[in-house]
């Protein structure tokens, strides 16, 4: 039996591809074991899986001054000697990383016991985790063409983001019913990640009056971020994150807003959803989701609205302009040519691994 290590986290976004490609893993036989960091978002979101899940220690490499700067790497240190170890223990005959920092000691262990790694990169441009990871990756799998001018040709391999199976199976009914909506007005999803959004969340809510006079909207506001005073508000509904019900919102929503991660942009994309993305602004970033909503803005497959441009009119504006021209957007991604990236994926996964 070949066995894997899937790595990542920090995000929903550095998890949900690894946990796209489990089902297929699990068909071919794969033992599969997953390392990440002791606290964080990845482990409980694998261990629904009942996979094997491994803690190491992780400290995050910032840009930017902060005192963390003096502790964390210490946690990188000490997170590389126990990646050494599992890496040792576990004799994986292949590593699959999907970035975040934790990542980082995963795929050096993993090079230091010519172990094959493969590294997958969502943005248009490295982040700096996969920056440190791709000297010692065999493969780099990227999801936009753009991304392929900046990595090393011999290891590129275009193979878009794998996307949840699952999600393409939701039960309208069934959020409606959830959610307390009627069938007389169509649904809005609000989805601004797994760790939710301030600017976004407060944009929407500013607006909310407005909305509900033509719309219903469903609002996955983050963790700690609800809003109290609008529970009872008809034809609003807030959750902090939601897990097997997200595929049952989709299938309800006819718009929606979201930030522009890149496996959520795919998600949409696969999805066939008119959607407004409000990217992270540059000021709190390094820029990667303005190049990723952009990119889609050209393949016309969304509508962008800046962070710093957010209004409630021009909100409003929007999201009125992308419900009249909907059909559009449909027409556009539906003629994507969307690759099959769990089968690409895979594909490289065999031809890498060690037995």
């Amino acid at each position: 039996m070949k066995r894997i290590i899937l790595t990542g986290g920090g995000t929903a976004g550095h998890v949900t591809p690894n946990i796209a490609l489990i089902p297929r893993l699990q068909e071919l036989g794969y033992d599969i074991q997953y390392i990440g960091s002791y606290t964080g978002i990845e482990k409980e979101l694998i261990e629904a899986f009942h996979i094997p899940y491994h803690g190491i220690s992780s400290g995050k490499l910032r840009r930017y001054f902060s005192l963390q700067n003096f502790t964390d790497p210490f946690r990188v240190l000490k997170g590389l000697g126990e990646a050494k170890k599992l890496v040792r223990e576990l004799k994986p005959d292949v590593i699959f990383s999907k970035g975040g920092f934790v990542s980082v000691p995963v795929v050096l262990a993993g090079k230091r016991a010519k172990v094959p790694v493969i590294i997958h990169e969502s943005d248009m441009t490295p982040g700096l985790a996969n920056k440190l990871a791709i000297p010692s990756a065999t493969k780099v799998c990227c999801n936009f063409p753009e991304t392929l001018e900046n990595l090393p040709k011999e290891k590129a391999i275009l193979t878009g983001s794998p996307i949840r199976q699952e999600l393409l199976s939701g039960n309208k009914i069934a959020a409606m019913e959830m959610c307390g909506f009627s069938a007389d007005k169509p649904v809005i999803l609000v989805i601004g990640g797994s760790l939710g959004s301030v600017a976004v969340n407060t944009a929407v809510r500013a607006a909310l009056p407005e909305l509900l006079e033509d719309f219903q909207v469903v609002h996955l506001c983050g963790k700690g971020k609800l809003d109290e005073s609008l529970v009872n508000t008809k034809g609003y509904k807030q959750f902090e994150y939601v897990k097997n019900e997200l595929r049952d919102i989709f299938a309800m929503s006819t718009l929606v807003i979201s930030r522009a991660g890149a496996n959520a942009i795919c998600e949409l994309l696969a999805l066939r959803k008119p959607n407004l993305l409000i990217p992270l602004s540059a000021n709190a970033s390094r820029g990667d989701q303005i190049l990723n909503a952009r990119s889609f803005e050209r393949q016309g497959f969304s509508t962008v609205l800046e962070e710093e441009d957010v209004t409630k009119e021009s909100l409003l504006d929007s999201i009125h302009k992308l419900y009249q021209d909907r059909t559009a957007y449909i027409d556009a991604m539906h003629n994507s040519g969307q690759q099959d990236s769990i089968r690409t994926i895979i594909q490289l996964i065999e031809g890498v691994s060690k037995s």
